[in-house]
């Protein structure tokens, strides 16, 4: 810019910062959301203008299948999107690892789909404005215009452009609310629309703005009066006039039920918002939607029935499904053939369980029969056995169990889980967390038990990885742990599974939860006691890492005990002894931990410390002085405080009136040490077996001085 003999200078900054990474909520692609800084930087690099925009990228994985090389895709995807940095690669394998085995939708987006006019042509985001006017024509070209919209809507990548053209929206919400009685599917290709923007929280505001949510429920009510009108018109109808009324009243139901489903799949969405719910259940939803269980159609009841499970951890919403006798009309479809259906099914099911009254009405639909032959399928075993245990703990229902198989079934999967390498192999192949516990307590059973394990040790440390979620690893180390086997080679296991690096790794504050982190330790102090397994841990540089990990957790007493017990174990082998007593301060660590307030940390550490003391001189000398001035404080407070002018004992002074003890550390004084024949050197040591008969009061005069 020129002005008389000025010039300024202005730079142009962008910034890309925030990238975060999620699977698409329809399709194989990964969505990048990324923050865009742009700022203009006057002549001396200050900012003087900045804006800040959110943008969305959408990776489609085309050639994602069963098949795939995660990896190699992964890898893939982080060098050709620059957005993504090479750090987050783990993260992009493990979504596409999700997405390689999500099971994908059977029902509802394909169901919604088939009720839709196919056209010929296909939807450009550019005529959307010519779309716009066919709203505005007849019955049929507004279920083009609304189809051609449609079909730009279940782009994911079309919602922000259409929301911005507030004419679409609102031509579309009118067109829904003046005319939804004339055409069925032109109401249910406007609300599958909104049902599009209703899958993001995002744009749940503005399907409110529209009060698309309370004329879908004014819908909902209408279509199922007309259902009730129907079916007193087909009793009315004679046999041939039936026939030919059930046909086209089947017709219409097809269509209805995919108008209702929509509907009900769009407010499911909108019921995410707390408030949202609460003005849904005013207008009886719960009421709605029990009456809707007595349909057929699948694909609607999972809709109508996942609905009803969200809803019912309010107790209000409960009570309405009690007086509506919702039991009864789950009962008919317990089981089905529809795995997806039954599994929601038992899983509202148990919610209700909770409440005495509706277990009443359980026994009533006959479930327990039910839930009982529910057991043979280890799908559903575990929801079966849940609802069952709460029916018998009310002794009205117990007698109702002799009368099925109940009993037999649980004896036998009591059995079969009862088997160590059949629980081993469940928990492996399912990453069992409650099963993987369960072995984690018998690996604490001493005698033939432990010895069972000596087959799963690699199973078990295999699943010692990163990939492997951290409450799975837990109790897989902790059950390592627990195998205090001596015919175990521990040396090979480690080697064999590269576990040395990984318990290293694990060891720095903050590098994992800190239940893991001291899971670490405690299998660190199990495999200790193997000698070549303690040269190998401490050549990987494990003790200072030990140390520091000590420094953060001096707080929490049994992270301090643990690793003071694997200094205990490392002790007793030579090789690590000489790495902890030469080029550690653990044993300065140990003395400070003598006197903690915890009776079992300062049990481990005087153990420890006395073989330390046992094996080098100069660290012994300082643990006898330590442990000198512990026992005797009191007395050693009180000569060292006297004052001259107080004392009446001549023998602490010498003739000029000063202290024999001058600046010297008192504890120097050689006179203050006796032996059974008297004084002995102050040089001489005191051996660790003196201070264990000490303690244990095997030493009968006094030897020692005492506070």
């Amino acid at each position: 810019l020129r002005g008389s003999d000025l010039y300024f200078l202005f730079y142009f900054s962008m910034r890309v910062r925030g990238c975060t990474l999620d699977v698409h909520p329809t399709e194989n692609a990964l969505i990048v959301q990324y923050e865009v800084e742009a700022t203009i930087l006057g002549e001396l690099g200050a900012p003087m203008v900045g804006e800040r925009k959110e943008c969305q990228k959408i990776i489609r994985l085309k050639s994602l299948n069963s098949n795939t090389d995660i990896s190699s895709l992964a890898q893939k995807v982080v060098e050709e999107c620059r957005l993504i940095h090479p750090s987050k690669l783990r993260e992009v394998e493990q979504l596409l690892f999700y997405l390689q085995h999500r099971k994908q939708s059977n029902g509802i987006e394909e169901l919604l789909c088939r009720c839709f006019l196919q056209l010929d042509e296909e939807a450009s985001i550019n005529n959307i404005d010519e779309y716009v006017e066919l709203l505005y024509e007849d019955i049929q070209e507004k279920i083009r215009g609304a189809t051609l919209i449609f079909q730009l809507a279940r782009n994911p990548d079309n919602l922000e452009e259409l929301i911005q053209n507030e004419t679409v929206l609102g031509a579309l919400a009118r067109v829904l609310r003046e005319e939804w009685k004339q055409s069925v599917d032109l109401a249910t290709t406007i609300i599958y629309i909104f049902f599009c923007f209703s899958s993001f929280s995002q744009f749940h505001g503005l399907v409110t703005h529209f009060k698309i949510g309370a004329l879908c429920m004014n819908i909902i009510e209408h279509e199922l009066k007309r259902y009730d009108l129907w079916q007193d018109e087909l009793q009315k109808k004679k046999k041939k006039e039936h026939e030919k009324s059930f046909r086209k009243y089947q017709s219409l139901l097809i269509k209805q039920e995919q108008l209702l489903t929509v509907a009900l799949c769009l407010l499911l969405n909108l019921a995410e918002d707390t408030r949202t719910e609460l003005k849904m259940r005013n207008k009886n939803i719960v009421h709605m939607l029990v009456k809707i269980l007595d349909r057929e159609d699948e694909e609607l009841l999972l809709v109508v029935i996942s609905f009803l499970k969200k809803l019912s951890i309010f107790l209000e919403n409960k009570n309405d499904m009690a007086e509506t006798f919702a039991v009864g009309k789950l009962a008919r479809l317990v089981p089905c053939e529809h795995e997806e259906l039954l599994s929601t099914t038992l899983r509202l099911l148990l919610n209700l369980s909770f409440d005495t009254s509706l277990r009443s009405q359980m026994v009533q639909a006959g479930l327990v029969p039910k839930l009982s032959s529910l057991l043979a399928d280890e799908g559903q075993r575990q929801l079966s056995m849940c609802i069952l245990y709460h029916i018998s703990m009310d002794d009205r229902f117990k007698s109702t169990f002799a009368d099925t198989d109940c009993i037999p079934q649980v004896r036998l999967a009591n059995v079969c889980c009862t088997g160590l390498k059949m629980l081993m192999k469940r928990a492996v192949k399912m990453k069992d967390v409650l099963v993987m516990k369960m072995i984690r307590n018998l690996s604490q059973h001493n005698g033939p038990t432990k010895s069972l394990f000596l087959d799963h040790v690699g199973d078990l440390a295999a699943q010692i990885t990163e990939e492997e979620t951290e409450e799975f690893v837990i109790e897989c180390l902790g059950t390592l742990a627990n195998l205090t086997i001596p015919d175990l080679d521990w040396a090979l296991v480690l080697k064999e599974y590269n576990l040395v690096l990984y318990l290293k790794d694990r060891l720095k504050p903050g590098s994992a939860e800190d239940d893991l982190i001291l899971e670490v330790v405690i299998m660190i102090g199990t495999v200790s006691m193997d000698d070549s397994c303690a040269a190998m841990l401490a050549k990987s540089g494990i003790i200072p890492a030990l140390i520091e990990l000590l420094n953060a957790q001096q707080e929490d007493d049994e992270f301090v005990c643990q690793i003071v017990y694997v200094f205990y174990q490392m002790v007793f082998h030579k090789a690590t002894r000489d790495v902890i007593i030469k080029d550690t301060q653990a044993p300065a660590y140990l003395i400070d931990l003598m006197h903690d307030k915890n009776a079992e940390i300062r049990k481990v550490c005087d153990n420890t410390l006395d073989i330390i003391a046992e094996y080098d001189e100069e660290w012994g000398k300082k643990i006898q002085t330590e442990k000198f001035r512990w026992y005797n404080a009191q007395w050693l407070e009180m000569v060292e405080n006297r004052q001259m002018d107080e004392a009446g004992e001549p023998f602490l002074y010498e003739e000029d009136g000063e202290s024999f003890i001058g600046n010297r550390d008192i504890l120097e004084r050689p006179d203050l040490f006796y032996s059974a024949d008297g004084i002995i050197s102050a040089d001489a040591a005191i051996s660790p077996e003196f201070y264990t008969d000490f303690y244990s009061g095997e030493l009968t005069q006094t030897g020692y001085m005492s506070r």
